[in-house]
């Protein structure tokens, strides 16, 4: 069933038993699949392929090449007690997975009301992405890993299985969060963390490795390592020494930036 107002591209492939909602908008070469619901007011870009028994809602706007497994539920209502019906959005980029049973809801008034999705990421099976989420590009969030709301994670960072981030926490660039960790402060750039609570383990060697980080760079990255956290200086003295090693080494500028925006304290 399709609705009325629905905008649909002529090479879009839509299944007889897909519902289709008001104010639906479906780029061209969309594969929408059998028993699958696309709700009001949701955009969905080129070459976007939602596999079977997929529950997309909106407001929300959906990128390009983005891959959709059956039974995933994207763009619902949050799981927050003060939201009560006030128009929010979900913003996805190009070229994500959400796998088998992945949610990823809409965000809240009280927030910037909506939750931001970037590009290349992969969410496995039962991850889960809270209200007012932001996260960067290329990341990876395996089975189960969950983010509560108010949420914000960087770019190329890694989940292990049943990791867990407390709301308002803050993860960044590169980081490795190990399987079954809890996270209850923010975890800089660079840093690979594991247990419950999290504490540091050493620095994300391999990752950047295969980002294309030369060995000068990462031995820059593992002296900072040291300074925040083997060298027993304050956050504020290690945060000085790092910004000074950011002169002649620009790759720390974003652990820099990071350890100045922390609200909630880093792990240590």
């Amino acid at each position: 069933m399709i609705d009325s107002t629905a905008k649909i591209d002529s090479t879009a492939r839509v299944h007889e038993t897909a519902i289709i909602g008001r104010n639906v908008v479906v780029g061209a070469e969309v594969e929408i699949g059998p028993f699958t619901l696309v709700g009001d007011d949701v955009e969905i870009g080129a070459g976007t392929r939602l596999l079977s028994h997929a529950v997309l809602k909106g407001p929300t706007k959906v990128g390009c090449r983005n891959l959709i497994y059956q039974f995933a539920s994207i763009g619902e209502d949050c799981q927050d007690k003060k939201y009560n019906g006030e128009t929010t959005y979900l913003e996805i980029g190009d070229d994500n997975v959400f796998r088998e049973h992945s949610s990823v809801h809409r965000g809240t008034a009280q927030d910037q009301s909506v939750t931001r999705i970037g590009s290349r990421n992969l969410f496995m099976i039962n991850s889960h992405i809270a209200h007012d989420c932001v996260i960067g590009n290329d990341c990876i969030f395996a089975n189960n890993a969950t983010l509560a709301g108010h949420v914000h994670i960087g770019n190329y960072v890694i989940f292990g299985g049943l990791t867990a981030i407390h709301q308002h926490g803050r993860v960044g660039d590169h980081a490795f969060v190990a399987g079954c960790a809890g996270l209850n402060k923010d975890c800089p750039p660079f840093v690979m963390a594991a247990g419950h609570y999290a504490e540091p383990v050493g620095i994300n060697s391999e990752g950047l490795k295969r980002r294309g980080f030369s060995s000068a760079q990462i031995e820059s990255v593992r002296q900072a390592y040291k300074v925040l956290y083997r060298s027993h200086l304050s956050l504020e003295e290690a945060r000085t020494q790092i910004a000074k090693m950011a002169e002649t080494e620009p790759c720390l500028l974003v652990m820099v930036d990071f350890l100045n925006a922390t609200e909630r304290g880093i792990i240590r």
